[in-house]
Order: structure tokens, then C-alpha cells, then sequence
């Protein structure tokens, strides 16, 4: 949604598909399910309901428009192989993972994240996690946002 509302009517001339991924594939069936109640959707700004979501036959329930689920990728991935994607990432998150991790399994996931990154991408954490900074490549930014 964040990215329809950036590029606009320019979406076409960019490449935003996202790639989703978790090892477990409970989780991804829920996300390509793209179901959300009423609460759910609460915080959303003004006009997003119904611009990005078309109401369920079931009352209070809400699924993603065609036109947004359509432009994500869900893959089954294991944080702890090598990252094989075709094409390098422009930005990467990872948020609320790496806080199950040690230090040694963290500094290994953040050096095959930068290698599948592009120059000057980015790769944003959670605010509860943190980057060992003297054993990352990537360049310190602000909290939980780190770039190549």
C-alpha cells in the first residue's frame, strides 16, 4: 500500500513487487489468505479500507484487492541458508526475528543480507533488535535502519 501510495500512477515504471518470506508455511498461508478484521484495519489512514480491501461476505471481515495481492511474491525461506534470490534487494526487513538469534547466527544473517543487497540499499530491523556495528558492513543510519 506504502508503495502504490509513493509511486502513484509511476508504479508501472518501477519494479514493486515484494517478496515475502517465512519458514513457516502456516504463516504464509495467512498472508496470502490477506484476511483482516475491522480492528485490524483500524489504524490504517483515512480512505485505505476501501482503496485497498474489498469487504468478505462475512460481516467485519476484509480481504486485499486483486490488484495489491497480486504484486507479492510469498516463498517459503529459511533465514539460515544462503540467500538465493535472482535479483539483489533494494531493502530488506527484518523485524522481530534476529532476538532469537546469538551473536555469532545474527553477525552470519546480516553479512548474507548485505551480500543480497543493492549498493545504497537498505535494511531495516526491529526497534528491539540491534546490529553488532562493529561486525556489519552495512552503514549505521538510525535506529533499526541500516544501508549499504
Amino acid at each position: 500500500m506504502i508503495l502504490k501510495e509513493y509511486f502513484g500512477t509511476k508504479a508501472g515504471m518501477w519494479d514493486t513487487r515484494v517478496l515475502a518470506t517465512d519458514i513457516s508455511q502456516n504463516a504464509l498461508s495467512a498472508a496470502q489468505n490477506a484476511q483482516y478484521d475491522e480492528e485490524s484495519l483500524s489504524k490504517l489512514p483515512a480512505g485505505w479500507k476501501t482503496k485497498y480491501f474489498n469487504r468478505t461476505s462475512e460481516p467485519g471481515v476484509w480481504t486485499v484487492k486483486p490488484e495489491l495481492k497480486s504484486n507479492v511474491i510469498f516463498r517459503t525461506f529459511n533465514l539460515m541458508e544462503p540467500i538465493r534470490f535472482k535479483i539483489p534487494f533494494d531493502v530488506i526487513f527484518c523485524r522481530n526475528v534476529m532476538i532469537y538469534f546469538d551473536q555469532d547466527t545474527k553477525n552470519q544473517l546480516v553479512n548474507r543480507f548485505y551480500d543480497a543487497t543493492v549498493p545504497g540499499g537498505y535494511l531495516l530491523i526491529g526497534h528491539s533488535e540491534s546490529i553488532d556495528k562493529s561486525a556489519t558492513r552495512y552503514n549505521y543510519v538510525k535506529p533499526a535502519l541500516y544501508r549499504k
